[in-house]
C-alpha cells in the first residue's frame, strides 16, 4: 500500500504545474497529511542519495520536482534561449523592495527608490509576483502589496523568512573604512591636480602686456 502511494504521488507532482498542497495530496492518495509529508521527505531524501538530475522540494507550502541546482547551466541553455520576457533592473529592485519591506504601500516604495513606480509595480502585479494584501489603516486608506506564493514558487522558497538577510549584503566596517580611505586619497589628489591647473602658462610668440583689461562686473 505504501509503495502505491508513493508511486501515486510521484505521479500527481509529475503533472502539477505549481506546488502541489499537501493537504490535497492527503485527500487524492486517502492518507493523513502527516503521512504524506513523511512519504514525500524519504522520496526527497531518496533522489538526493540516488544523485538524480531533479529534486523533490518543499517550496510556497506545497511539493514539487525541479531540477538540480547542479544542472542550472544546462537548464538555462534550454529553457532561457532566445528568451527576452526578463524583468528590467528596475523591477527586480522594486520587487526586492516589496518583499523585504511587505506589507508596503506604492508611495512608500517609490520614496525608497526615488522614482515614480506605478509602471513597474503594474508589470510585477500582471506577471504575479505581487498583489494588494490590504489597506494601510492610516489616512487614505493606500493600498498596501505584498509577493505571492509564486513568487516564492520562482526563488525556491517555502516562506518569506527564508530570504536571505539584508546583513548580507551590507559590508563590514573594515571595507567600509578602506573605501572610505580610499576616497579620501581621491579627492586629495584630485584637489593638487586642480590647483596645479590653476597656475598659468605663458603663451610663447604673445605679448600680452598691451591688451585692454575688460572687466566683467563694470557698469555698461
Amino acid at each position: 500500500m505504501q509503495d502505491e502511494s508513493r508511486r501515486a504521488l510521484e505521479a500527481i507532482l509529475m503533472v502539477a504545474d505549481q506546488p502541489a498542497d499537501p493537504a490535497l495530496l492527503s485527500q487524492l492518495v486517502e492518507l493523513s497529511p502527516e503521512a504524506v509529508e513523511d512519504l514525500l521527505g524519504s522520496l526527497a531524501e531518496e533522489y538526493r542519495e540516488q544523485g538524480r538530475g531533479f529534486e523533490l522540494v518543499k517550496v510556497a507550502g506545497g511539493w514539487r520536482f525541479q531540477s538540480h541546482e547542479d544542472c542550472a547551466p544546462y537548464v538555462e541553455r534550454f529553457v532561457l534561449s532566445g528568451q527576452s520576457a526578463r524583468l528590467s533592473a528596475a523591477a527586480l529592485e522594486t520587487l526586492a523592495i516589496v518583499a523585504y519591506k511587505q506589507p508596503i504601500s506604492r508611495a512608500q516604495v517609490a520614496a525608497i527608490r526615488g522614482v515614480g513606480v506605478d509602471g513597474v509595480m503594474r508589470t510585477l502585479q500582471q506577471r504575479g509576483y505581487i498583489a494588494e494584501v490590504g489597506r494601510d489603516p492610516g489616512p487614505g486608506l493606500a493600498t498596501m502589496f505584498g509577493t505571492t506564493s509564486l513568487f516564492l514558487e520562482r526563488l525556491g522558497l517555502n516562506a518569506i523568512d527564508e530570504l536571505p538577510s539584508l546583513g548580507d549584503f551590507v559590508p563590514g566596517a573594515d571595507v567600509v573604512e578602506l573605501l572610505e580611505d580610499g576616497l579620501r586619497i581621491d579627492a586629495e589628489e584630485f584637489a593638487g591636480d586642480t590647483e596645479d591647473r590653476r597656475e598659468p602658462t605663458p603663451v610663447q610668440g604673445i605679448d600680452l602686456g598691451d591688451a585692454p583689461v575688460i572687466d566683467l562686473d563694470a557698469d555698461e
